[in-house]
């Protein structure tokens, strides 16, 4: 089953997100993190998120290009944490997959859903904003929107996180939280 979680900056949905992997029950955990360390402000994000899920029993892979490239156990509940790094990485970093990033992504995003029994994708709503970018920003933004919109085609399930709150977009959810499968 893939599910996609967005929503803004600080708006719950890494939580939701993790307590919706962990409402499938007992099984192997893997929390891909994504996020490149560069900065003192991403080092503190990282830290923040790894308490978050201390104790949850998940195991973490960094990855921050070549998702197609991981090995991911049969049955293992994934959660990839996020969409929007990885895409950064693949267009930034020098050994990302440059113009190829919607495919290098969609890929992997394909190789996970085809090994793992749960896949859950955080993926960020950075769209809103009204402002003009430079070339390079709106590349990304471009993007990071293609990607969205085929894994959210693709999911089986989607939420959009407001203000903690999960909003549904697809998929049927049950009175416990979780997506029907």
């Amino acid at each position: 089953m893939l599910t996609v979680v967005t929503g803004g900056s600080g708006s719950g949905k890494s939580a939701y997100a993790e307590d919706l992997l962990l409402s499938y029950g007992l099984g192997e955990r893997i929390y891909i993190a994504t996020m490149f360390p560069f900065d003192e402000e991403s080092h503190r994000r990282i830290a923040r998120h790894r308490q978050m899920r201390k104790d949850k029993g998940f195991e973490t892979v960094e990855c921050y290009t070549g998702l197609a490239d991981l090995t991911i156990p049969a049955g293992a509940h994934v959660l990839l944490e996020c969409m929007s790094n990885l895409v950064a990485n693949e267009m930034f970093q020098k050994d990302g997959a440059g113009e190829g990033v919607v495919e290098a992504v969609l890929d992997g995003v394909r190789v996970l859903r085809e090994s793992a029994a749960h896949v859950c994708i955080v993926t960020n709503e950075i769209f809103s904003a009204s402002q003009a970018y430079d070339p390079e920003t709106c590349k990304y933004q471009e993007n990071l929107g293609e990607i969205n919109r085929q894994i959210v085609e693709m999911a089986d399930a989607a939420a959009e996180v407001v203000y903690g709150i999960p909003l549904y977009i697809k998929g049927v959810r049950r009175d416990d939280g979780r997506f029907v499968e």
